[in-house]
């Protein structure tokens, strides 16, 4: 059987060494000493400063629209994880969606300011599949009409943009270390932000609203992570080159074998120096999609519809016309990409695919 991702596992006698520092310190959560390195190595890691661990990449969402104060609409993208826009209707505020661009799959810059009213407050955008949005076109805008900038940067772990890590952009930038991501600490998350007052805000909201053990700094929530998550993640950044390296691989393999085969993939910028975090492809039609699909399952080898349906069809939003994201998530399939994927079985998930659309 072959799912669509598996997370990566360093070696057990490794997890059980830093296990052994834990069970002796008796310090299971509320900002441990793991944590504390955690965040220091991703900081050097992603050349970033000012960046938070957190529970996972949905609170991270909800901190980040909470630290901002923003109350009203705010254009995001109907093409992502549901998170993204459960996030914004959990604290408070409406979704208004701008449709993607074709062929990069992110929100399209260009329909953003029909989108705007007196109502508008933020633009929250995905990059999706961690292809970063048009981030320069995006701050354009936001600064032309005084609206905050979010960015759900779930997917982006080691992409950059312009030599320097898309966490950098946006007035705050998350993400989330999900065991099915690039980069993970089992459940996780992270926000990131350039404003030294906003991270300030947020190290209070994410613990309760703590400014000391009995004093209260605001209004918080448990946005926490525990010691065990955070030993994952010391270790799982170990190996991050060797991840990166090998999803590189994958992915010029995959390309080699459908060299010849009617699909579209996300367009990259060239100033994107991509992580090829997943491996997305869109057929002709639904129909061809489908059948792929349904001869890759009598194998046991599961694909999946990232990201089907659009949010737009969601039962608690307002119907908006998003045709863009419509057809793209009717059409498009991931093909398995994990660390232990051997060039054999892609090879073999290739020849089902061509075999398939030869039939």
């Amino acid at each position: 059987m072959i799912p669509v991702t598996k997370p990566f596992q360093p070696p057990l006698d490794e997890y059980f060494e830093l296990l052994k520092g834990i069970w002796e310190r008796q310090w299971f959560t509320n900002n441990g000493p793991l944590v504390i390195e955690l965040q220091k190595k991703l900081n050097d890691f992603l050349g970033t400063n000012n960046m938070l661990f957190l529970g996972n990449g949905t609170i991270a969402l909800q901190i980040a629209i909470k630290a901002l104060g923003i109350k009203g609409e705010i254009l995001t993208t109907p093409f992502s994880y549901v998170a993204t826009t459960s996030s914004i209707v959990w604290e408070g505020c409406k979704p208004v969606f701008v449709d993607i661009d074709e062929n990069t799959f992110n929100i399209d810059p260009q329909k953003i300011e029909s989108k705007i009213t007196k109502k508008t407050k933020a633009i929250l955008a995905t990059h999706c599949f961690g292809n970063p949005c048009d981030v320069e076109a995006i701050d354009k805008i936001s600064n032309k009409y005084g609206l905050k900038v979010i960015y759900d940067a779930a997917h982006c772990f080691g992409t950059k943009y312009m030599g320097e890590s898309i966490f950098k952009w946006g007035d705050i930038s998350t993400t989330s270390f999900h065991a099915t991501k690039l980069f993970h600490t089992i459940e996780g998350g992270a926000v990131f932000t350039k404003n030294e007052e906003l991270f300030k805000k947020m190290i209070h909201q994410r613990n309760f609203g703590h400014d000391g053990p009995d004093k209260f700094n605001g209004v918080g929530i448990n946005g926490k992570n525990s010691e065990f998550h955070a030993a994952m993640g010391i270790l799982n950044l170990n190996y991050i080159d060797q991840i990166l390296t090998s999803r590189k691989n994958q992915v010029a393999f995959y390309d080699k074998m459908l060299s010849n085969v009617k699909i579209k993939k996300p367009k990259i910028d060239p100033k994107v120096d991509f992580n090829n975090a997943y491996y997305p492809i869109v057929f002709e039609t639904h129909e061809v999609m489908m059948r792929v699909k349904k001869s890759l399952e009598l194998k046991e080898i599961f694909p999946r519809r990232y990201f089907y349906p659009s949010l737009s069809s969601l039962n608690y939003i307002k119907k908006q016309e998003t045709p863009v994201s419509d057809d793209i998530a009717s059409r498009i399939l991931c093909l398995p990409l994990f660390f232990e994927l051997s060039e054999l079985e892609i090879e073999m998930i290739c020849r089902i695919i061509l075999k398939t659309l030869n039939n």
